[in-house]
């Protein structure tokens, strides 16, 4: 935060602001992040003439529903992304949970789910490491769906466009020569690997596009600007979709202990969490005692 940022305080118009972007997204912008109201808003207030935060919230309360307001809620949300985002994680998840997932599917079927996927980043990721691994998984169905409720993220993510700053940010020189082709200033992922993953818009306190089980959930830097209530019920949600013995991913910051009786720390893979079945067990355990 910068010096400035430390004098801000709540004013009548970020009061508005940040109440609109917690009833729209149940993410809470806190005292000592409200200076990204104004940076974030900027462009907006530029574009359409405002000459204050005042005059936009005047425009956007003079109407139950303006559609300038998804432009703000767009604007406020925090799309921070990357490719191959803490590698080790990626590592882990090819390495341990692929092949512990491709033992327990005799129906040579993978689904997997990045809620809160940004701008596609972390699904192209796994994209990539499929087509790395891909005669492993010859004859496999492979389902990546990456959901976020930003339609400006979704946009970005479905058109497949980088910018240099972002090929550039954890993405190896050898993947970008392979997967993509450059756009003017921009580079361009391939049909091959956008063709891997289906972007929808979604909300995760009410999903309407996952269905089904999921084998793997990445929600990953999500739930920390949620309260414990909203992250609770992003659980709920997130369990009802997850399938018995499946394996849910949470950013570093980020836990199950205290929020959720439906997920349990993996015994074997650090960082992990394990679907519990209906009665509350591992069901992985006897699985692991069998092999």
């Amino acid at each position: 935060m910068t010096a400035e940022g430390q004098d801000i305080v709540f004013t009548g118009a970020t009061r508005v602001l940040a109440g609109l972007l917690e009833s729209r997204t149940g993410q809470i912008l806190s005292e000592n992040r409200i200076w990204r109201i104004e940076t974030a808003l900027k462009p907006i207030l530029r574009a359409h003439g405002f000459p204050d935060l005042e005059a936009l919230v005047a425009k956007l309360l003079s109407r139950s529903e303006h559609p300038l307001t998804t432009e703000v809620v767009n604007a406020l949300l925090n799309n921070e992304s990357s490719f191959f985002r803490d590698l080790q994680i990626f590592q882990m998840i090819s390495r341990e949970l692929l092949p512990r997932i491709r033992a327990s599917r005799p129906d040579r079927v993978v689904r997997i789910w990045c809620a809160g996927c940004s701008t596609g980043q972390e699904a192209y990721s796994l994209a990539m490491q499929f087509r790395k691994d891909a005669e492993q998984w010859q004859g496999w169905r492979i389902s990546i769906l990456g959901t976020d409720i930003s339609t400006a993220a979704i946009a970005r993510a479905q058109s497949g466009i980088f910018s240099q700053i972002d090929v550039q940010r954890g993405l190896p020189i050898s993947d970008l020569l392979k997967w993509f082709e450059p756009v003017g200033d921009d580079w361009k992922i391939s049909d091959e690997l956008r063709q891997m993953v289906d972007f929808r818009q979604d909300n995760l306190f009410d999903p309407h596009v996952p269905g089904g089980y999921f084998d793997l959930i990445l929600c990953r830097n999500v739930l920390l600007y949620f309260s414990l209530e909203m992250r609770q019920k992003v659980f709920d949600r997130l369990a009802q979709h997850s399938r018995p013995g499946g394996y849910l991913l949470l950013g570093a910051g980020e836990t199950v202990i205290g929020q959720t009786n439906d997920f349990i720390s993996s015994r074997e893979f650090r960082g992990s969490y394990e679907r519990r079945n209906s009665f509350g067990e591992d069901v992985a355990a006897p699985i692991r005692r069998a092999r």
